[in-house]
């Protein structure tokens, strides 16, 4: 009876192991293969419902068939403030070289003193760009284009003492202020009909002066203040007693001036011997 017993109680636990293996066999069954089938045929068959969030839908307009200009025109010159355009610093003005290149002489600071606007395309010099400009002691324009000036366009600059306008095209020159100190013109086109013969004479603070690489036919009129004058490589074929001294008497001694050139022009000296009987120092540069 007792054997009955224990045999039975074994088989029920054997029969209890193997029901309970039979479940995680079936669970993992379930799990593995049941599970994803009936989710894919849920899906399948409309009984699971995917919701995507819903994006709002932007209309880019269509700008292949458009022409867009990736570089807006640059501005002119005449267009930008001129302490933009140029450096300004305390009373000076530079506008060298400057980006896009002046045609024009720009509007200066009232208290402009000294303007440097070497080296642009300027052609011509009105009499109102400097109109205001009492100030101004030094003007450089000197590498333009300028082949104009109007006669008024200085006369009104009581204190510019300096004024260069090497390098350009000039056939003549305006009225220029009695101040002047120094005066370049080289490398220009000025004839001897495009410059009066006073043009100079009155200049009693003028110290030196610059006329060479033109086609000057004749030298003109030079104040008694000069120490320097350089005209050489023009036209120039023949000089009087009076040009350079006072023919009219042998005492006469022109002690300002300590540089003459006459080079590169068809002179010849030999045929002037008291032309320069008044100065200190003969000519410098080769002649023939």
């Amino acid at each position: 009876m007792y054997l009955r017993s224990q045999s039975s109680r074994q088989t029920l636990s054997s029969l209890t192991s193997n029901s309970d293996t039979m479940m995680q066999l079936r669970t993992l069954i379930f799990t593995s293969v049941m599970l994803p089938w009936m989710l894919s045929s849920a899906a399948r068959d409309g009984y699971m419902e995917v919701r995507k969030p819903k994006k709002d839908v932007v209309a880019f307009p269509d700008y292949t068939l458009q022409e867009v200009d990736a570089d807006p025109p640059a501005p002119r010159a005449d267009e930008m403030p001129t302490c933009l355009l140029c450096v300004c610093l305390s009373g000076s003005v530079y506008c060298e070289e400057v980006s896009p290149e002046l045609s024009t002489v720009p509007s200066l600071p009232k208290e402009t003193a000294y303007l440097y606007a070497r080296f642009n395309k300027i052609t011509k010099i009105k009499n109102k760009d400097f109109a205001d400009m009492a100030t101004l002691k030094r003007i450089d324009l000197s590498g333009n284009l300028i082949a104009e000036i109007e006669d008024g366009a200085f006369s009104k600059l009581l204190n510019l003492e300096e004024l260069n306008l090497a390098e350009n095209r000039l056939t003549k020159l305006p009225m220029l202020p009695t101040k002047l100190v120094s005066f370049n013109a080289n490398f220009n086109q000025l004839k001897t009909q495009g410059v009066k013969a006073t043009a100079f004479k009155k200049l009693t603070k003028l110290a030196y002066l610059y006329l060479g690489n033109n086609e000057l036919t004749a030298v003109p009129q030079l104040p008694e203040s000069l120490h320097v004058v350089h005209l050489h490589n023009n036209k120039i074929s023949t000089i009087t007693d009076e040009t350079f001294c006072k023919g009219n008497t042998s005492y006469y001694i022109r002690t300002n001036m300590n540089e003459v050139r006459l080079d590169g022009n068809p002179i010849q000296l030999s045929m002037h011997p008291n032309s320069f009987i008044c100065l200190e120092t003969l000519p410098i540069g080769w002649y023939n």
